[in-house]
């Protein structure tokens, strides 16, 4: 039998996105100044990023990351378990793990990464499984595929039915996995009953809070410390640093025994240079602001709440939401790309969201507020985006 030629295969299906209008499309940011982009030779006012508190060109950073290639040059040159580890991944595992309360953290390249190692290290057994959130993150869902273990689903937000799915697995370990705060929704998980459905179904509850960290709890500890949880309920927790602290890479936390493992056993630890030492201590600098930072935290309340009394002034109802995620379904893919595009021509990027990144019928304009932004300018993008919405043609 003859295999099947890959080149038409790629043509078949770039050929079938681009019926369906889902054609993915990259744009080059020629200069970046806080929340304003130039893409194209035009300027935007950005609502699409997750700079949160606005820390990814802050000026102490920015020194400090300038400050360690100088020292450190641009590469580790190595894994970690070669000669790649260095006293500024240490000094940032350290502080990150006290900032949020864990005994160990563990410096991964990227948030994918970490949630693979995870998986691959933990779920080793054939009748191993992890219970997931359906609207979980991809790289959750892609982690638990590449481990080779078994994967149940539950509806969202939907802790009975998490225990429902774990139930139904006997027999082997078990992860239940869940986003603190989902990217494309902006709500946040019920950790607490999640923390219950898995202490009483003797699973372990892996929280990724990529969007929590740094903006929810006291101190900006994220979604966990704002449930009242810690450790004890949530063994393991992932605090990636290229959402709210406006750096990269992503820190594992955990207790001393789980990290170990993670160390001796992880593939994409073992298998991966470390991250540029420069690049840990800037995160460093990114994790101590947003600590001492209090006031980035009230500015994002105050905005949210503006966007929100803006929105309801003019019918607008986004999805409920208080994090700095405020979506606005549009139901049709149509509506959202023709929304999206009648915002740029104002000035303003607010992304488009469509399948397979969102269920299909939920497409939608995710609008994303960051510490940078001012009052007037949210109740600006708001009028805007009203009277878009009124201008687009009906169906």
């Amino acid at each position: 039998m003859a295999r099947p030629d890959l080149f038409e295969r790629i043509r078949s299906l770039r050929d079938a996105r681009i019926a369906q209008n889902r054609l993915r499309v990259r744009r080059t940011v020629t200069r970046r100044d806080g929340i304003t982009l130039d893409i194209d030779g035009h300027r935007y006012a950005n609502f699409s990023g997750n700079d949160y508190l606005g820390l990814a060109q802050q000026f102490e950073i920015i020194d400090a990351l300038q400050d360690g290639t100088a020292r450190e040059g641009v590469g580790a040159t190595a894994s970690p378990l070669i000669c790649g580890y260095d006293i500024s991944h240490e000094n940032l595992e350290r502080e990150v793990a006290e900032w949020i309360g864990y005994p160990r953290g563990l410096l991964f390249g990227s948030g994918f990464m970490a949630n693979l190692a995870v998986q691959q290290a933990l779920l080793t057994e054939e009748n191993d499984v992890c219970v997931q959130d359906r609207l979980n993150h991809a790289s959750l869902i892609d982690a638990t595929h590449l481990a080779g273990c078994r994967l149940r689903r539950y509806p969202h937000l939907d802790a009975e039915g998490a225990i429902r799915q774990l139930k139904g697995t006997p027999g082997g370990a078990a992860i239940l996995a869940t986003d603190g705060v989902f990217s494309m929704d902006g709500d946040i998980a019920p950790l607490q009953a999640l923390s219950l459905a898995a202490k009483v179904q003797q699973a372990l509850l892996y929280v990724d809070d990529a969007h929590g960290v740094g903006v929810l709890g006291p101190d900006g500890r994220g979604s966990v410390a704002a449930a009242g949880l810690g450790p004890a309920e949530v063994p393991l927790l992932l605090v990636p640093l290229s959402k709210a602290l406006g750096s990269y890479g992503a820190v594992v936390l955990g207790s001393e025994a789980l990290i170990n493992h993670l160390i001796e056993t992880s593939r994409p630890y073992a298998y991966s240079s470390a991250l540029p030492p420069a690049l840990a201590t800037a995160a460093l600098t990114a994790v101590r602001s947003a600590r001492r930072d209090e006031w980035r935290r009230e500015r994002l309340k105050e905005l949210i709440g503006v966007f929100r009394e803006e929105c309801q002034r003019y019918g607008i109802e986004p999805l409920m939401s208080d994090t700095p995620i405020q979506p606005l379904l549009c139901g049709s893919e149509t509506e959202a790309v023709a929304l999206s595009a009648a915002m740029e021509r104002e000035g303003y990027l607010t992304a488009a969201i469509r399948p397979p990144t969102v269920p299909e019928g939920t497409s939608r304009i995710r609008i994303t507020l960051s510490a940078l932004h001012a009052p007037q300018q949210v109740q600006r993008m708001v009028t805007v985006l009203a009277r878009c919405r009124e201008e687009l043609p009906k169906h």
